[in-house]
């Protein structure tokens, strides 16, 4: 096998041995360095000029990406980047690194991530609920993993922080910032339906305390004239059927929610006769 597609099969970056193993010779090695199509990262590992920069840290501390470091490879819903690199290392610690030493499943088969259920996992232990919700949240939507497959590796008093957002999951969030809104909102101790239809209406995103319609736009939102009107129309069928509704967007929720809790509590202040 060439050294392109070993590399490209391994998210672009590989151990010097990987690619020896598999069939590379020495020579090819340095004519691809001498040639610029590889680099060598450190002693014992190449990769392609263009790999994943979290990768190659990954695989250059000699670890494996998780938590939420490993959220994008995955296609998880991730709310919020972090400049720390989450890794598992098993052994020791890898400097400049978030380390995760845990590991209750295989890692993925080629790239250099330690298992789903052990990346969920370690996010439920180690962020907020805001962060950790939404991305548990995205794999039971997909049928990746179950409740009851992270739950059993949650035991002990150390995960009871871990379980309280691992219960917070729900089959309702359309997005990963839908998923910190209904948190936002429920923690503030209000009745929050998701996803409601309404007559006339349609579907909409929560009915809070039975009145207040609160819908939350992405970042797609009045990407055209078309969906425009259909959002104007949607606000003006729910004022018509006697409900109050609000907008927030991803910036909101995520930077001023104190903010989105002092509006919502102002609207239930003014319930309207219906």
């Amino acid at each position: 096998m060439s050294i392109d597609r070993i590399l490209a099969s391994r998210g672009g970056v590989a151990r010097t041995g990987d690619l020896l193993a598999g069939g590379v010779s020495e020579r090819d090695l340095e004519r691809h360095l001498c040639a610029g199509s590889i680099i060598r990262v450190r002693r014992g590992v190449l990769a392609r000029p263009d790999a994943p920069e979290d990768l190659v840290r990954a695989v250059a501390a000699g670890a494996r990406l998780t938590c939420v470091s490993a959220a994008g490879h995955y296609g998880l819903w991730c709310v919020r980047r972090t400049a720390e690199l989450h890794v598992c290392r098993v052994t020791r610690s890898a400097d400049g690194c978030v380390n995760h030493r845990g590991r209750t499943v295989p890692p993925h088969p080629r790239l250099p991530l330690v298992g789903l259920a052990d990346v969920l996992v370690h996010v439920l232990q180690c962020r907020p609920a805001d962060e950790s919700a939404p991305m548990v949240e995205s794999a039971f939507r997909r049928g990746d993993i179950t409740p009851g497959f992270l739950e059993a590796r949650l035991v002990g008093k150390r995960n009871g922080r871990a379980r309280a957002a691992l219960a917070s999951v729900e089959l309702t969030g359309g997005s990963a910032i839908e998923v910190v809104a209904r948190l936002l909102l429920r923690g503030a101790g209000l009745e929050v339906r998701p996803q409601v239809h309404i007559d006339g209406v349609g579907r909409v995103d929560f009915l809070v305390e039975g009145f207040l319609v609160v819908e939350i736009d992405g970042a797609a939102y009045h990407s055209d004239r078309q969906a425009l009107r259909r959002d104007r129309r949607r606000n003006n069928m729910s004022i018509i059927g006697g409900y109050t509704v609000l907008r927030f967007c991803y910036e909101d929720v995520m930077f001023a929610p104190d903010e989105v809790l002092a509006l919502v509590f102002r609207a239930l202040g003014r319930r309207p006769v219906r």
